[in-house]
């Protein structure tokens, strides 16, 4: 299966966001701040210059600029290109070859850049965790809080906050800095984060300690 071609939609805000049924806060001297798969490949299935790609990469942006101020570890994952039947396993049945074996797909959006001093993830399945060092990562620097942005909220994004809580790290999901197929996707897997695993804040409150 191909990648959908996403048609321009609003970001969810205000009454469409979920109500959260844990109160956590972003503490900067526990977070990490994983920009998950913000590739070219998966970005070019969003309609150009338009929402919610534009405010996806602005949030993230700021993000980065606020994480990297504070002191928060900026950690990037991204899927190889070129991957064989083996490294691909169960994803080819569902997803099919995935990413092509070129530099300009796999690498991650110039906006969003990683810079000096962040971490790059090479990243296999759904979850950052799998098969990766964020775990150990995370552990190394006594960091238990994790703030996810990036695509796709339905899949990638709450497999990693799901498996985030399971090893007892505070999952955060940032409702405007992930995106997903579309609006209908996207309002689903925040409520399911927010009833499930995580807290869904937005971009304006991670680090404030606010509620969205």
């Amino acid at each position: 299966m191909a990648l959908p071609s996403i048609p321009a939609y609003a970001m969810p805000a205000g009454a469409e966001l979920p109500a959260n049924r844990v109160d956590w806060k972003v503490d900067p001297a526990r977070a990490v701040l994983l920009v998950h798969d913000l590739q070219n490949h998966f970005l070019s299935a969003f309609t150009p210059d338009a929402l919610p790609l534009t405010e996806l990469l602005s949030a993230v942006a700021r993000l980065t600029d606020e994480a990297r101020r504070l002191g928060v570890p900026v950690v990037y994952s991204a899927q190889p290109g070129g991957q064989s039947p083996e490294e691909r396993g169960l994803q080819r049945d569902f997803w099919g070859p995935g990413l092509p074996a070129d530099a300009h797909s796999v690498a991650i959006a110039p906006a969003v850049a990683p810079l000096h001093g962040d971490r790059l993830l090479t990243k296999w399945k759904y979850s950052a965790f799998v098969r990766t060092d964020l775990a150990r990562l995370m552990a190394d620097e006594e960091r238990d809080q994790l703030v996810i942005t990036g695509v796709y909220a339905h899949l990638g994004v709450n497999m990693t906050a799901c498996d985030a809580w399971m090893r007892d790290i505070q999952p955060f999901v940032v409702a405007d800095a992930t995106a997903d197929f579309g609006p209908r996707e996207h309002l689903q897997a925040l409520h399911w984060a927010a009833r499930s695993c995580a807290r869904v804040i937005t971009a304006d409150s991670v680090f404030q300690g606010d509620r969205p």
